[in-house]
């Protein structure tokens, strides 16, 4: 079945960008390690639902890129390129460095922080410093910046591997924010369910100070909360087929003569995987990345999207039906990023592959946050 694509019934057709800074009620958020701002973006769209206003009141990054295309989709965030260890530089238990008392005096009354902390030290792609990588520590930031701002929720999204670091960076995490007095779930959810036309896998860690609210319940709602499954590849991406601009957000990746041939192969044969034969050398015979040099196909989800969509040497990223790999408009709808919000300050194709394939989706965190939101509001009336 052919799923509608017009504007009207299309999430990520829409090109005005709603007003997220205006509403009755403000949720103030942090977010740690923010990229591009696919967590701000599902906080805001959950936020603009009912009917409240956000105010990023710190948003920190460390990629000039991410940080010029996080202003550029929230003007009115109070956003910074560096590193979030210039914030949070102190060890967890210990008094506030000077550094964290200027931070703690600029973020005060946060409802909610949110960070994705660097997760390639933990992924099963990483061969070379697999779960043992020093970014891994960087999860544990999140525990310190809780420790000192103290908002009313914590939500930390990493990839499923995140469980097996070998300094345990989730249980040292969780650990601390129980001691701090949150109430601490965790669980690993996929996009899919949730409307996204990929089937990426996040670990999500939710605290709630004061057992204000009940995260197991939420994480098991959200968890157990199936959408519209036709969200497929030609759902989030069929309108694309004939763009092809020379900017970098709509131009089409060129690949090598061979690869070119092993696309035409896949298209002339109806196939979807590459045989062995036709694979170079260090990918035939026994090997587990079956995906590589794979077609993608109209009426299913994306694979995990990374930072190689534009190489079908990197994964299975060739076009379902054209001999060339995605562009970075496609790629940024398989994330979930729907047409308003603009990559346009990224003018480098290496660019934007790198803000898109490291974002998180925003169905994620709006998901989550949708269900967050009243309590935290009737929370704040009843201070107020």
């Amino acid at each position: 079945m052919t799923v509608s694509t017009t504007t009207a019934q299309h999430p990520l057709l829409v090109r005005d960008r709603p007003n997220f800074e205006a509403g009755a009620q403000h949720l103030r958020v942090v977010d740690l390690f923010a990229g591009c701002g696919g967590l701000t973006l599902g906080v805001a769209q959950a936020a603009h639902g009912h009917g409240a206003g956000l105010d990023v009141v710190l948003a920190v990054d460390f990629v000039d890129a991410a940080v010029d295309v996080y202003r550029d989709n929230f003007p009115s965030a109070n956003v910074r390129c560096a590193s979030v260890e210039d914030f949070f530089d102190g060890e967890l238990g210990e008094l506030p460095t000077p550094s964290e008392q200027r931070t703690r005096s600029l973020c005060h009354d946060i409802h909610l922080l949110v960070g994705g902390p660097p997760c390639q030290g933990h992924s099963d792609l990483n061969n070379h410093t697999r779960r043992d990588d020093p970014k891994n520590a960087l999860y544990v930031r999140m525990a310190r910046a809780a420790e000192l701002l103290r908002p009313d929720v914590v939500l930390i999204e990493n990839v499923p591997a995140v469980r097996r670091d070998r300094k345990d960076a989730v249980g040292v995490t969780t650990k601390h924010l129980q001691q701090l007095g949150y109430s601490v779930a965790s669980d690993v959810i996929g996009v899919h369910a949730l409307g996204v036309a990929q089937t990426r896998k996040r670990h999500i860690l939710l605290a709630s100070r004061d057992g204000v609210l009940d995260v197991d319940a939420v994480l098991n709602d959200v968890g157990s909360k199936y959408l519209d499954l036709r969200c497929n590849l030609r759902w989030a991406i069929g309108d694309l087929v004939n763009v092809d601009n020379p900017k970098p957000y709509d131009q089409v990746p060129r690949a090598s003569s061979a690869n070119r041939e092993r696309m035409e192969w896949l298209l002339r044969n109806n196939e979807y995987d590459l045989p062995n034969s036709l694979r170079p050398e260090c990918h035939q015979n026994d090997h587990s990345y079956k995906s590589m040099y794979g077609r993608l196909s109209w009426d299913a989800p994306a694979q995990t999207l990374t930072s190689g969509f534009g190489s079908i040497g990197q994964g299975r990223y060739m076009h379902p039906e054209l001999p060339r790999a995605l562009t970075a408009h496609e790629a940024a709808r398989i994330q979930g990023f729907p047409d308003y919000f603009t990559f346009a300050s990224a003018k480098l194709r290496a660019q934007l592959a790198d803000i898109i394939g490291n974002a998180v989706p925003p169905a994620l965190s709006s998901a989550i946050a949708s269900r967050l939101i009243p309590g935290l509001l009737a929370d704040t009336s009843a201070v107020a």
